[in-house]
């Protein structure tokens, strides 16, 4: 591997190297989002209503099944930081080969457990029946590329850890290519409907995987793959449980309050269930750009602990905030301000549009909140503190959201007062975790005073 994909981010400048690494992130988060998006598009205009809410319906159950194992990548993404912040090629080589491991154990578990397990899920989410065929073909279809869903995320949380957002990126892209173009082949070509769209984002899948194995295996660096050494470590592996899992946790439940969401706006009819995907998926793309920053956070402050620079943490997480509630509060603004062009490319339907701005006019403009709420978890994680922010969120964004639903919304049984949940909520659990940051660097930071600098690192701007 070329020298000039890595980053140094113990050393030198903060904002232009924090920007250089979350530029291309956002980036690949878009593109990513887009093999979903371009489903939804393409089924909206050329296989219905019906179909638009059968893909869209889908996506908090797909989440709520891999949200565990992509919990595991962060796991990596902060062992292979700190390893490389200080030096340590070995432990760098142990978790790679670990984290394949559990990429492709993991997928072939999806595999089974998706098959098996999401027909009946989409019954007790209340799909309804003009959909639930359709949803149920579409999930098992897509399940089938869970390993290289997960060999991807993986590969790249290495690639991220050592300062390399850029080929993650060129990846994704060819493999965004592909996903469109078989999209409009097997839809509008084949009149396949959702099965054309699941193969489609399958095959991108594989193809993205298979590019970013190549990439570690043709690397130079500490971290080459070589494929006959892919085994579990068992030290490797438990430190990646013990930081990924509780991430991934999070996620999975936080799947199951946005299931409870999605079963109460499957309540309101197909037509309220496709406007609320489109409006999804707009805010999808304000998503992405702000976790972008969240991995920023994460892997800056991890390699920055991994090389004893912990002094740079405070001014790491003010530009991460100010960068995030730029990002947020910029496209969220503008997503909603052309709310009515967005939706108009999901569906021409006037329903459909009026369904999805109702639910803009709520989120869009404060979701800024939702990304600062995320980069402290990714701060607090870099410091070594997983589980803490788990409670945190799984009280605060999750359970109380839960709560919201089975009282505020069954009292006032609206889409409004169902949408209102997520900046309530957001507001409370980011103030605690700002709380939880402020409690942590007191504590941690007489201990770290003590810890010198990796000898081969040069004098910071501090």
């Amino acid at each position: 591997m070329k020298k000039s994909y890595e980053m140094d981010m113990c050393t030198g400048p903060l904002l232009k190297k924090l920007l250089i690494f979350a530029v291309p992130l956002i980036l690949s988060g878009v593109l990513q989002l887009l093999f979903n998006a371009a489903d939804i598009v393409v089924v909206g205009k050329f296989a219905g209503s019906h179909a638009l809410a059968a893909v869209g319906s889908t996506g908090a159950l797909i989440n709520l099944f891999t949200n565990v194992f992509i919990g595991f990548s962060i796991g990596t993404n902060v062992l292979v930081a700190q390893y490389f912040g200080a030096k340590d090629e070995q432990n760098i080589q142990d978790t790679v080969h670990t984290s394949m491991a559990i990429g492709i154990i993991g997928g072939m578990f999806l595999i089974v457990v998706g098959m098996i397990f999401a027909p009946m899920m989409l019954e007790l989410m209340a799909t309804p029946e003009e959909v639930l065929g359709q949803a149920a073909l579409y999930i098992r279809i897509y399940f089938i590329g869970m390993p290289a869903m997960l060999i991807y995320n993986f590969g790249a949380a290495v690639l991220r850890a050592i300062g390399d957002t850029r080929r993650p990126l060129y990846y994704l892209l060819e493999a965004g290519v592909v996903n469109v173009i078989l999209n409009l082949i097997f839809v509008i070509g084949f009149q396949m409907g959702v099965a054309g769209v699941a193969i489609a984002t399958v095959v991108s899948q594989c193809i993205s995987a298979a590019l970013i194995v190549r990439c570690l295996m043709k690397s130079e660096g500490m971290y080459r793959l070589y494929l006959k050494r892919i085994r579990i470590h068992k030290e490797k592996m438990i430190r990646i449980i013990q930081i990924g899992l509780p991430a991934g946790l999070q996620g999975a439940i936080f799947s199951i309050s946005n299931v409870l969401i999605q079963s109460s706006i499957n309540s309101f009819g197909a037509i309220a269930m496709a406007g609320n995907t489109a409006a999804g998926n707009i805010e999808g793309f304000v998503y992405v750009s702000m976790n972008a920053i969240y991995q920023t956070a994460l892997s800056f402050v991890s390699q920055n602990v991994g090389a004893g620079q912990q002094k740079r943490i405070p001014k790491i997480s003010i530009y991460c905030m100010a960068i995030v509630f730029t990002v947020g509060l910029a496209l969220g603004t503008l997503a909603y301000r052309c709310g009515g062009t967005l939706l108009g490319i999901y569906s021409s339907d006037p329903e459909v549009i009026a369904y999805g701005l109702d639910r803009m006019k709520v989120i869009c403009q404060i979701y800024f909140l939702c990304g600062m709420m995320d980069v402290a978890v990714g701060i607090l994680r870099g410091m070594g503190y997983s589980i803490m922010p788990m409670l945190v969120s799984l009280a605060g964004a999750c359970g109380l959201r839960i709560v919201w639903i089975f009282t505020v919304f069954v009292w006032k049984h609206s889409l409004f007062v169902l949408y209102l949940s997520y900046p309530i909520t957001w507001i409370i659990t980011l103030s605690v975790h700002l709380i939880c940051f402020a409690v942590v660097w007191k504590r941690k930071k007489g201990i770290w005073a003590t810890v010198k600098p990796h000898p081969d690192l040069g004098k910071t701007e501090e």
